[in-house]
């Protein structure tokens, strides 16, 4: 099984995947691999992607939202979800909002903010999802989310995780997925737990796993699989936990070298 990342990995910088790497998957699946898209984009900014790789024709899973969504490619059937305990949401907006951040939850294609902000802006651009500015946000945490997402300054970011993770320690999964973006999950909630439960729906051991990530939110992913590969355009930190790390850019077919080397050129 192949999982694959998407923004800053399979994605190229205009959000585009190359001939060449569609083809080389194409052949990869042709072998017999089973391709996943492993993302913390939302299903509705993925559906794009999963239509240009035609995994909306065969039997086959997304990992949305970081891991908090699992659902059918063929289908859009959820076959998983999970969403932040209540109380450990509310805090975290609470800090957050007190630390002078805005927040925001994505659900169905709408992302919602608690107030606009050049990071949501970039967002939406990123994602093509509509923007709603919510004026009780804090109504809405409390009616239950997926995911929250705190954007902002990285600098400013580092010692809001601290906080943030001093006052909820295991009650959530907290992670940088880009430098601006602080992400809030449920506990033991990640890409790495929802993989593990894609290859055991499929029968295949994480021995024959590879998996292709850029950033901190595939840190789980890349220590869970057989093989965890960084991208050579990615975080530092994940460059120093991965098995392997590409010798060129998503910009330059990373991930297609890969495949061709690690995949068609012998079997996992």
């Amino acid at each position: 099984m192949l999982a694959l990342d998407l923004d800053d990995t399979l994605l190229r910088s205009d959000l585009t995947i190359s001939y060449r790497t569609r083809n080389v998957i194409k052949r990869a699946e042709a072998q017999g691999v089973v391709v996943i898209l492993a993302s913390g984009r939302i299903p509705a900014a993925m559906d794009q992607f999963a239509r240009l790789l035609g995994m909306n024709k065969r039997p086959g899973y997304l990992i949305c939202n970081n891991g908090t969504i699992i659902q059918e490619s063929h289908t859009g059937k959820r076959i998983f979800e999970s969403m932040i305990d209540i109380d450990a949401a509310l805090t975290a907006y609470d800090l957050a909002v007190a630390e002078g951040f805005a927040v925001q939850i994505y659900e169905d294609d709408i992302m919602y903010v608690s107030r606009s902000n050049e990071f949501a802006n970039y967002d939406q651009k990123l994602t093509g999802l509509r923007q709603v500015v919510v004026e009780n946000f804090r109504a809405m945490v409390a009616e239950g989310c997926h995911k929250l997402l705190i954007p902002g300054d990285p600098m400013l970011l580092v010692p809001l995780e601290s906080i943030i993770r001093t006052y909820l320690g295991d009650d959530i999964t907290l992670f940088t997925s880009k430098p601006y973006f602080l992400e809030i999950l449920p506990a033991e909630t990640d890409k790495g737990t929802a993989l593990a439960k894609v290859a055991g729906l499929l029968g295949i051991p994480k021995e024959s796993v590879l998996a292709i990530g850029d950033s901190m939110n595939d840190e789980a992913m890349l220590r869970w699989a057989g093989m965890g590969v960084a991208m050579m355009n990615g975080d530092e930190r994940i460059k120093d936990i991965a098995a392997l790390v590409t010798e060129k850019s998503n910009d330059n077919d990373g991930v297609a070298e890969v495949i061709e080397k690690y995949i068609l050129g012998k079997s996992l």
